[in-house]
């Protein structure tokens, strides 16, 4: 299954960096959301894209737009993660990648390297106000990079 745009965005509840529960239906109302999925913390081109988004969270969060980070990582490792590179912004942990399959953007088994299958592909989705998506991009390759670009101009 996978979202794309104009569609509403799948609830989901998942745990955060910081041990508390998000909820996504609690967050919208209050703004845009950028949810970015991505394969996993420690590496380096995640920890590229985490960080090239926080250099330039203002860019978001002028506009109202609430930075989500999702893989399937421990909370205890994303916690760690977050730490080590002082990223701003909450990073949830699909310890089950259920809601990267929800979404779309979860590799199947035989897809990426050494037979992991329960990892998060690289996914952007822009989700608005009113619960539905007006941005998505889920990426083939694991090495490439969200269209940033693209992103703002959804935003």
């Amino acid at each position: 299954m996978s979202v794309t745009k104009g569609q509403a965005a799948p609830d989901f509840e998942l745990v955060g960096d910081d041990k508390n529960t998000f909820k996504l239906s609690e967050q919208t109302g209050d703004g845009k959301i950028l949810l970015l999925f991505f394969p996993g913390a420690f590496t380096s081109v995640c920890t590229n894209e985490l960080n090239q988004v926080n250099n330039d969270l203002d860019a978001y969060t002028s506009k109202n737009v609430q930075v989500v980070g999702i893989s399937t990582d421990s909370p205890f490792v994303l916690g760690e993660y977050k730490q080590a590179n002082a990223l701003n912004f909450p990073l949830l942990s699909d310890h089950d990648a259920g809601v990267s399959a929800q979404y779309g953007a979860k590799y199947e088994a035989g897809e990426f390297p050494f037979g992991l299958s329960r990892i998060a592909r690289r996914a952007a989705f822009v989700i608005n106000e009113d619960g539905h998506i007006v941005y998505d991009e889920v990426l083939e390759s694991a090495g490439d990079l969200p269209d940033f670009d693209a992103i703002k101009a959804a935003i």
